[in-house]
């Protein structure tokens, strides 16, 4: 066989498009939807980003820090819905933007360390089931804009700062609340972005259980202002989760708004403009290695892919 006809049939053999996390298919809609929840007399606004496509998605949620609120990091939820995914943003009513907006300009950071309290915490982290339960009912409920449009069998769960808390709670990690545990078994896998330790007792007692697919997302500056998490508290988490599809991402100089559109109290200087391409690709790989089994991604993810969007002092890990 001359060479020329081994390079064509070599060249055939080859995939015709390489993995890519950051190409994106058509924009769908996006549209507000509330959840009441009957025993806590409980409103729950919804952000719903949709795929272009009608055939059910693999949904996931996600949960905004203190003082957000569902239009938060927009720019997460338009690039996973054009992805093929159900993006549904949560808000968490008594902790939201509601918290400060009427607040004096003073007073508007000791509105928010108040909010960050284990009442609060336990709500968030019943809203979520809630809001499982609710998604389940709307796909089967004839005329709903959802119905037949969610799968799932297949949800993923995310959230920053104190949304990344809920994530982290209600996807395997050990609370010191009672013992008691907020697993929701219906998320197969979650990505905490500013992930926090417990703030008592071992790491390895709080995470050693976690059973599915966690990626962490932080950075070198990612301070928390109100809670007081340092960079050195959030490196804690990955060493404690048990080995198996665990990552972490460490964005270099990220701040803590580095997974937000908008300033944060603290910053020090402007974002990063590869922070949020960074931090789609990974996101997106993970999504689509965990909650679609596509082997591609899973072999970007696990191999060079990463290092083609990270920046040199950007920090990837796996185990």
């Amino acid at each position: 066989m001359s060479r020329i006809a081994f390079l064509c049939i070599l060249l055939a053999s080859l995939p015709l498009h390489a993995y890519d996390p950051l190409t994106r298919g058509p924009e769908g809609a996006s549209m507000e939807l509330s959840v009441h929840d009957l025993s806590r007399n409980r409103d729950l606004p919804l952000r719903v980003y949709l795929p272009a496509a009608t055939t059910p998605a693999p949904v996931v949620l996600f949960s905004h820090g203190l003082g957000g609120n569902r239009d938060g990091s927009a720019f997460l939820g338009q690039h996973w819905a054009a992805r093929g995914y159900v993006a549904v943003f949560l808000q968490h009513p008594g902790s939201d933007d509601s918290v400060w907006r009427e607040a004096a300009p003073a007073e508007r950071m000791a509105k928010l360390g108040q909010a960050g309290n284990p009442e609060n915490f336990m709500l968030w982290v019943k809203d979520v089931p809630i809001v499982l339960d609710q998604l389940t009912a709307w796909q089967k409920e004839n005329g709903h804009p959802l119905a037949g449009r969610l799968d799932l069998g297949r949800v993923g769960m995310s959230g920053h700062s104190f949304g990344a808390i809920t994530t982290q709670a209600v996807s395997g990690q050990s609370t010191r609340l009672g013992g008691a545990r907020f697993t929701d078994p219906r998320i197969v896998a979650a990505l905490p972005m500013s992930q926090s330790p417990p703030t008592m007792g071992d790491p390895r007692d709080a995470f050693g259980s976690v059973k599915i697919p966690w990626l962490l997302m932080t950075g070198t500056h990612d301070d928390a202002v109100i809670a007081n998490f340092t960079p050195a508290m959030r490196a804690k988490v990955f060493p404690a989760l048990p080995t198996g599809n665990k990552y972490e991402l460490i964005l270099d100089e990220a701040e803590h708004s580095a997974f937000t559109e908008r300033p944060l109290p603290g910053d020090k200087k402007p974002r990063h403009p590869n922070h949020h391409r960074v931090i789609l690709a990974l996101s997106t790989a993970f999504w689509d290695a965990y909650l679609k089994g596509d082997a591609e991604a899973k072999a970007w993810l696990d191999g060079a892919g990463p290092r083609t969007v990270l920046e040199a002092k950007d920090q990837w890990q796996r185990k």
